[in-house]
């Protein structure tokens, strides 16, 4: 049985709603309930964290901490723009391999290579929003790095100001791993709307879980 594009449409509307509605549900959660998700919790964390740093004058550590931060952020920066630009060099390469891999994992017996390319397209995008995330992220953590060090006339003020800088920077962080967990029903995707389905499925089960417990 040959199945047409209409006939296929619902599982791409479905997937996308899964996850759009899951993301609404999680920001009214975040706002309604705070503690009721890993963020509120994270977020107290990471200010208590930069309080004992300032208060006790543990520079040292503090730089090491955000150097981690700083080259997780990096390393996903660089992987992301990777796929990215590579992802594109396919979409403008004619006659590309992917079109064939897709063809046998797919659901459908024709394909329409410009909506392949579209697809190629989204997920691109999707990579590129998660470059940019991580380097906002590294961008703050770069911030604070000389704030939680410089000294001030008031003390309270600073640390207030160096919160919201780590808490903006990981933000921008999540962000990124949000784009990364994307990337996976996008890709399946590619070989078909009933895989973009199940990724889509499989990414919310995940999530619920990492957005409750980290």
């Amino acid at each position: 049985m040959t199945l047409t594009a209409s006939e296929i449409t619902p599982f791409t509307a479905a997937a996308f709603l899964l996850l759009g509605v899951y993301h609404l549900g999680l920001l009214a959660i975040k706002q309604r309930f705070p503690e009721a998700t890993i963020y509120a919790r994270n977020a107290e964390t990471r200010a208590a964290w930069v309080r004992e740093m300032m208060e006790k004058e543990q520079g040292l550590l503090a730089v090491q901490t955000l150097r981690n931060w700083t080259m997780a952020a990096s390393f996903l920066a660089s992987t992301a723009i990777l796929i990215a630009l590579a992802l594109l060099n396919i979409i403008l390469t004619t006659g590309h391999p992917a079109d064939a891999i897709a063809q046998s994992f797919s659901f459908m017996d024709k394909r329409i290579e410009s909506f392949h390319q579209i697809k190629l397209l989204i997920l691109s995008v999707d990579f590129f929003f998660t470059f940019f995330n991580f380097t906002m992220a590294v961008r703050y953590y770069n911030h604070v790095g000389f704030m939680i060090n410089a000294p001030s006339d008031s003390p309270s003020s600073a640390r207030t100001s160096v919160i919201e800088a780590v808490q903006h920077g990981a933000t921008h962080y999540t962000l990124g791993m949000r784009g990364y967990y994307l990337s996976v029903p996008l890709a399946l995707w590619l070989f078909g709307p009933g895989w973009l389905l199940v990724g889509a499925l499989i990414i919310i089960a995940t999530l619920c879980h990492v957005d409750r417990t980290g």
